[in-house]
Parts: structure tokens; C-alpha cells; sequence
């Protein structure tokens, strides 16, 4: 019994934290040549959407720069740049429930059962706890524009890397290891 007094709470952190996982998504332009771009400018993508605190914002370029120039790019003040670069920020919420329980529950007794038939009858104690938790999806989501044309050329997206409730330091390494999985694929390989 001592046993699933300690597997219980294991195999709930277990749970939760791939609960937590982020998720990234990107899509390019087929037509687009990744190996011609080789300077960037930061530019506004959406005025209006959700706007994240100046540190957090520092957090969020700071990653995102270093993870560009190890793909080559490099960062400039000029128009003329091969890529205008935007990120945007969203956090939102959702609830969560969770439910366990513990003990057998009714199935085949041990022993005569009711009125003496054999095998029926069996019970013990069950208990089933829950909770409801609020859960905070915060994406970032990154777009890259081609200069002359100013189309769309690539977008990724990566779920539950904001969270307005954490310490700061879980917040710097959510941002740094989501922008690491979001541009892991860039540039894209194409056929």
C-alpha cells in the first residue's frame, strides 16, 4: 500500500509535465531562396496583439538573435535588408481537470459473498480526488517576410512558451529552448 501512496504522485508529475510541452508548427514558401538571405531588420508585425512586458520583450529578441546568426543571418538597421523579421506574442488560457484514483473498488469476492454464492460480493474503498487547474498557453509566433515583394516567405509558431506566473528564469529558459525548436528547421530543406 506504502507503494502506491508514492506511484500515484510520480505518475501524475509524469503527466503534468507532458502536459506542459511545447509545441512548435512552421510553414514556408516553396518558392522562396532561403540561401540568398543573409541580413534581416526587425520590423512591427501586428500592432494591437498582445503585447508582452519590455523585459520579455529584450528575452524574446536577445533568443531569437543569437539562434538566427547561428543560421547565418545577420542582423541590420537598413531597409534594404534581405529579410523584414516580425514576431508576435498571445497568451491565453485554458482549464484543466484532473482525476485519479486510488483503492480496487467492487469486483469477485473472497469467500462466501452474499447469501453464500461464492466469488460475488467483493468491495473495498475507492477514492477519487480532482482538480481544476487554469493553464496558461502563451505563443510566440515568428514571421519572415521577403523584402522587394514583402510576402510571407516562413512562419513558425510555438505554443506554451509564455507564461505570465512563472519565476523569471523559467520564463528566459522557455523562451531560449522554444525559439531553439522553432528555428531547429530553418532554413527549410527543400526539394
Amino acid at each position: 500500500m506504502k507503494r502506491l501512496y508514492l506511484i500515484v504522485p510520480a505518475l501524475l508529475a509524469i503527466g503534468a509535465s507532458g502536459a506542459r510541452a511545447q509545441d512548435v508548427r512552421y510553414n514556408f514558401a516553396k518558392d522562396a531562396k532561403f540561401s540568398d538571405y543573409k541580413t534581416y531588420k526587425w520590423v512591427d508585425v501586428i500592432k494591437g496583439s498582445d503585447q508582452v512586458n519590455p523585459i520579455i520583450n529584450n528575452q524574446i529578441k536577445a533568443a531569437l538573435e543569437a539562434e538566427l546568426a547561428t543560421k547565418g543571418l545577420t542582423k541590420t538597421d537598413s531597409d534594404d535588408a534581405d529579410l523584414y523579421i516580425g514576431y508576435q506574442t498571445a497568451v491565453g488560457t485554458e482549464k484543466q481537470f484532473n482525476s485519479y484514483s486510488t483503492g480496487w473498488g467492487y469486483g469477485p469476492g473472497w469467500g462466501g459473498g452474499w447469501y453464500g454464492y461464492r466469488g460475488y460480493g467483493g468491495m473495498s474503498s475507492t477514492t477519487t480526488s480532482g482538480s481544476i487547474s487554469t493553464i496558461y498557453i502563451g505563443q510566440l509566433v515568428l514571421d519572415m517576410y521577403e523584402v522587394p515583394k514583402k510576402d510571407l516567405v516562413w512562419r513558425g509558431v510555438a505554443s506554451k512558451t509564455l507564461d505570465p506566473k512563472a519565476k523569471p528564469e523559467k520564463q528566459e529558459k522557455n523562451i531560449k529552448k522554444a525559439v531553439a525548436k522553432l528555428l531547429k528547421n530553418y532554413p527549410p530543406k527543400q526539394k
